[in-house]
């Protein structure tokens, strides 16, 4: 079996698709990582840059209209990433059997299945009252919001970079 798993067919020369799916598996590999890339590194900016430089800098509802700005762009954004994500992973989990699949793989998509269903609540519930919120001018509690939403961010940065480890290290 090779890497890419196996293809039957009745001659000993390679067909057209067999030819076509490292490419493919390739290109796949490529949009997954670029994906987890922008994720992880628009996490790493917004948790050691953004963050600590707007609150050091910002008044409370000038930090917290700031960061409802840069959290609405940046989780657009995540959005499509875990998308991407989804899509790849699934396509060059579908060409491997299983079994015999790394451990590193399966934990890898373990941990990238968490971070989709973090990232939806985050999505979803914080970020969505942290918007009312802002828009309301309700500063304590979109105070309170995006403190859930840093916690959430953390988390999420951790598990991706876990993810990351898990496939390099664990063949």
């Amino acid at each position: 079996m090779g890497q890419y798993g196996t293809i039957e067919h009745g001659s000993d020369s390679p067909t057209l698709f067999e030819n076509e799916i490292p490419l493919m598996y390739e290109v796949t590999k490529f949009f997954h990582l670029a994906a987890g890339l922008i994720w992880l590194g628009g996490m790493t900016t917004l948790l050691w840059a953004v963050r600590p430089t707007a609150a050091a800098q910002l008044e409370p509802p000038q930090r917290i209209s700031l960061m409802t700005g840069v959290l609405a762009r940046f989780l657009g954004l995540v959005a499509v990433c875990v998308l991407v994500l989804l899509v790849t992973g699934g396509l060059m989990f579908a060409g491997v059997d299983m079994a015999v699949a790394p451990k590193g793989w399966h934990s890898m998509l373990g941990l990238g299945l968490l971070m989709c269903l973090i990232f939806g609540h985050l999505y979803f519930v914080p970020f969505r009252r942290l918007q009312r919120a802002t828009a309301q001018s309700d500063w304590p509690v979109a105070a309170k919001q995006l403190a859930q939403i840093h916690t959430l961010v953390v988390t999420n940065w951790v598990l991706g970079w876990l993810a990351v480890a898990a496939v390099v290290i664990w063949r």
